[in-house]
């Protein structure tokens, strides 16, 4: 037998006997540590079902946007033609293009220099851009034998001062490349014997109007240079041009277009075009279709990220009969609940989303198994049927009856259905009208004493100078003040901006903003009556009025927003344009993936009910080691104690026994003591 500590006895094994006792009193330290690794597994159980919850709303927030389910192609017959890209907002059909000619700018060559520090000479050039028509164009020269007209495009003349500073043939170059006039110039050797460097000027644009008329005032190198008028005779052309400006000439469905550039966005509405090669007569067909593909591929990602989510629940909440266990959340009420909430979207028939108003009527059904599956087929012929209602079917949406009126938003209060929509004010943009035509008409000359304008536009005001310069017509005029006025960092950073336009000389100024809040003035500048006359009529734009679900709607220009306190709470409806009275009806939906991206949500958001749950269990572990930190401690004073009793037992053991043996000796030493 072991010793006790300290006093070398053999009668009681005290490590022994304190051993076995502390193995009983440690009994609920083993029951603390079974229920912990209890809550141990439910909480990486909750964890898994949590990942598969997530990913699972993942999926689904990607399909609650109608947008993914109403995407357009375009298919070319001949893609080395054009190219083409389509928006939503397109209308499927077949066009047939044929491009006779690609936009292109002009390209002019200089007579050659020996050198490109050959020194040419002083003076002024002046550029203007415009079309050129007429006239007899000699190829081999390039240049007109019979005089063209030209028509300039209005804009300010470009100026390039040439002098002792730049008047080199590299000096010019870089003269006109830093005044940005319009065109480029680069310098080419064409490997001639005397005078290999030709000036070489391209229009930095593309279209019929950006050929150009250059006047140079100056010593005669420098005229005989770049001095260029087709509208003269050959003399006046100093330049050849070797590449004329044109627009890009097509037909669409026999239709003939004609544009400045090669990037056509306002043909076919929704569809950009970019021209790469002329057919000639020949057409190329395009074709704008719905991309049902896509909505196989949307389908096909509901039903897999339902199946994962599935599996799931099965493995932490079923029955292995082979192993004869049970998940970990077997029967656990929060896992239950996941699978009730979810099976009870399926079941529920969609108000307000057409003509699908269950998954099984797009093919999309369970299988015995339990698991979702898609019949493919029928779900392409609900597509080729009625694409927006299958959109309607996923994903919250809503389909108006008026092509001028469209959804644009709804709240968490408004609720799914069918809203009849009545307008009796469509929205304006806030104007101004000059009072007369613009003093400018005759000459169109802005100077610095009428540069500037001081523009009130959507409340935010700022002033703009003019370029000064002779303007053609009141037209090209107000296209630069459009331009100037829109490019105001003021306006820009709002996203204010205004067209203006001109009518027999007056000018009008239209905001881009609609409602009460749209507004645009000349309000001072030294240039305000130049341009407007003295008392231009000025108008704020005004807002949509109007019913939803024949209750009184709030207008914030162009959009009416359903009005607190009925079915339509919170609907925002875009009105485009169109007339007052009656416009139809808007179909507002929540399809199931929207559902299921919500539900989702309330399970595995901030607060959701996993979240809570698994608070609580962490809380519960978070206690279970505040127990044992407890008991550990008790069973430390137990152990102590049953040391102290034991050890002061097996101590008068030890003195009884050495007062036996003492007594023992002593008895035997006694007279007639039996040997």
């Amino acid at each position: 037998m072991a010793t006790t500590s300290g006093i070398g006895s053999t009668t009681i094994d005290v490590n022994s006997i304190v051993s076995q006792l502390m193995q009983v009193e440690s009994r609920p330290l083993t029951k603390l540590s079974q229920k912990e690794a209890a809550h141990q597994a439910k909480l990486s159980a909750y964890g898994s079902l949590q990942g598969a919850i997530s990913s699972f709303q993942s999926t689904m927030s990607g399909l609650a946007s109608a947008s993914n389910f109403s995407s357009l192609k375009a298919t070319i017959s001949d893609t080395s033609v054009l190219s083409g890209s389509v928006a939503n907002t397109a209308a499927p059909g077949a066009y047939s293009i044929a491009v006779t000619k690609l936009a292109q700018g002009q390209k002019l060559v200089a007579p050659g220099a020996a050198s490109n520090a050959t020194t040419i000479g002083n003076g002024t050039l002046t550029f203007d851009f415009g079309t050129l028509t007429g006239g007899t164009f000699d190829v081999p020269t390039g240049k007109y034998t019979a005089p063209a007209t030209f028509t300039s495009a209005g804009a300010a003349l470009k100026t390039v001062t040439i002098d002792a500073t730049n008047n080199t043939l590299s000096g010019i170059r870089d003269a006109i490349n830093a005044a940005n006039v319009g065109m480029t110039a680069t310098i080419v050797n064409d490997g001639s014997a005397t005078v290999p460097y030709r000036l070489v000027l391209t229009s930095t644009s593309t279209g019929a109007v950006v050929s150009a008329r250059i006047a140079v005032t100056g010593d005669a190198g420098l005229s005989n240079l770049l001095a260029h008028d087709p509208t003269g005779n050959v003399a006046a052309q100093s330049l050849s041009q070797t590449l004329a400006a044109q627009n890009a000439a097509l037909t669409v469905d026999g239709l003939s277009v004609s544009k400045a550039s090669n990037n056509i966005s306002d043909v076919i509405a929704g569809v950009t075009l970019n021209l790469a090669k002329e057919t000639g007569a020949t057409p190329v067909t395009l074709t704008i279709a719905r991309d049902t593909s896509n909505v196989q591929t949307q389908a096909q990602s509901f039903v897999s990220a339902y199946n994962a989510l599935a599996k799931t629940l099965k493995t932490l909440t079923g029955y292995n009969a082979t192993t004869q266990t049970g998940g970990t959340l077997q029967g656990d009420p929060t896992a239950r609940n996941v699978d009730t909430a979810v099976r009870a979207v399926f079941s529920t028939a969609l108000i307000g989303a057409g003509a699908y108003t269950s998954l099984s009527q797009l093919g999309i059904g369970f299988q015995v198994d339990g698991t979702l599956a898609v019949d493919a087929a029928k779900l392409q012929a609900a597509v080729a049927a009625n694409p927006l209602d299958v959109a309607g079917a996923f994903a919250q949406a809503g389909r108006a009856t008026d092509g001028l009126v469209s959804y644009s938003a709804a709240t968490s209060s408004t609720k799914p259905g069918s809203y009849a929509v009545t307008v009796t004010q469509v929205a304006t943009r806030g104007a101004s009208v000059g009072a007369g035509a613009s003093a400018g008409v005759a000459g169109l000359t802005i100077n610095g004493g009428n540069n500037t304008l001081e523009v009130a536009l959507n409340g935010v005001t700022a002033t703009v100078t003019l370029d000064s310069g002779v303007y053609a017509t009141a037209e090209a005029l107000a296209l630069h003040v459009q331009s100037k006025i829109n490019s105001a960092g003021a306006f820009t950073a709002v996203g204010s901006a205004v067209t203006v336009t001109a009518t027999a000389g007056v000018i009008t100024l239209t905001s881009n903003l609609y409602g009460s809040t749209s507004g645009v003035s000349v309000t001072g500048g030294n240039g305000a009556s130049n341009l407007m006359d003295t008392a231009p009529v000025n108008a704020t734009g005004v807002n949509v009025a109007g019913t939803i679900n024949g209750v009184a709607a709030t207008g914030s220009g162009q959009t009416l927003t359903g009005a607190v306190g009925n079915d339509a709470s919170g609907l925002q409806l875009l009105v485009s344009g169109g007339g007052t009275g009656t416009r139809g009806t808007v179909n507002f939906s929540r399809g199931y993936a929207y559902q299921l991206n919500q539900l989702a949500d309330q399970f595995v958001g901030v607060s959701g009910t996993i979240s809570s749950r698994t608070t609580g269990i962490n809380a519960s572990i978070k206690d279970i080691g505040k127990q044992r930190d407890r008991l550990n401690t008790q069973l430390a004073t137990i152990e102590k104690r049953y040391r102290a009793q034991f050890t002061a037992l097996d101590r008068m053991m030890s003195s009884m026994n050495a007062t036996s043996t003492y007594l023992s000796q002593q008895l035997a030493n006694l007279p007639g003591a039996i040997k």
